[in-house]
């Protein structure tokens, strides 16, 4: 997907006053005895997968503004700045990280994987935590809701106006928990197996509204679906929801890419990056 950040900046949210897809208990897996930490980080000389090289793995299509013209690699994105970053405090540099397609499902299932870590807006709960490691938390992220202008949705000013809609999410995200947990709409929710068909629907009318995070919810009505529009924001943040990075069950790595997750949050280089890729928004309006 050509990225079209820079012309769609300022409709871009991230909400720095949110610093981050249906409510979580998002604490971090990783702890003072956590595997990897301490003197099990030494820089650049961790157990990874293929000796003195990190292996990041996340979905394909790498949508903005996680991601910039469909290439996790550039460096481009908020997503691809944060695994860079980490990687570097981990004792990596640029040339030393390689990039694996892995499905958002599968990245999360269990069995072994073909990376060190994955970043792909996956939202740290403890269902997912019993298949796979989180790191600690990177972004702090509430799920909103688009719907074409003129729609009887776009004119939702609740969580209640919506239970009547046709509504939609991709698959196994908290996207599609907040449709059947938090709205509950009166008609079975169309799934969708990537965001690309389920911005297909939108448009084609085959559903009312879809609910996606709210970066990507303004990126879509600014620069995809530009006939939508955001209708409003859920209080997921407020509940402690977080993206992590997800790595195997029991990880070596897990102590010390979470150490590396918590010193970029505390010398503010997560706040510099999500500033940079994410905010320059308008806040939505608050759904309840």
């Amino acid at each position: 997907m050509t990225s079209l950040r820079k012309p769609f900046t300022a409709l871009l949210v991230a909400a720095a006053a949110l610093t981050a897809c249906a409510p979580q208990d998002g604490a971090s897996d990783a702890g003072a005895s956590a595997p990897g930490t301490a003197g099990g980080c030494a820089p650049g000389a961790l157990a990874t997968r293929t000796t003195g090289t990190l292996t990041v793995g996340t979905d394909k299509p790498a949508y903005d503004p996680w991601f910039s013209e469909d290439e996790p690699g550039n460096g481009k994105g908020f997503e691809s700045a944060v695994a860079y970053a980490v990687a570097e405090r981990l004792g990596y540099p640029k040339e030393k990280v390689t990039w694996v397609v892995t499905p958002f499902g599968k990245a999360t299932a269990p069995g072994a994987k073909d990376f060190d870590f994955d970043v792909n807006q996956v939202s740290i709960s403890a269902e997912r935590r019993q298949a796979v490691d989180f790191s600690s938390g990177y972004y702090d992220v509430r799920q909103a809701v688009i719907a074409l202008k003129g729609s009887k949705a776009a004119s939702a000013r609740s969580i209640a106006d919506l239970k009547g809609a046709k509504l939609g999410a991709q698959v196994g995200t908290t996207s599609l928990d907040v449709v059947t947990g938090t709205i509950r709409p009166a008609a079975q929710p169309a799934v969708f197996d990537s965001n690309d068909l389920a911005k297909a629907a939108l448009k084609n009318g085959q559903i009312e509204a879809l609910v996606v995070d709210l970066p990507t919810a303004f990126y879509i009505t600014g620069a995809e679906v530009t006939d939508a529009q955001v209708v409003g924001q859920f209080e997921g943040a407020a509940q402690g929801e977080q993206f992590g990075l997800v790595l195997d069950k029991g990880s070596r790595l897990t102590g010390c890419v979470s150490r590396a997750v918590d010193e970029l949050r505390a010398d503010g280089t997560l706040a510099r990056l999500e500033k940079q890729w994410l905010s320059d928004a308008v806040a939505a309006p608050v759904l309840k």
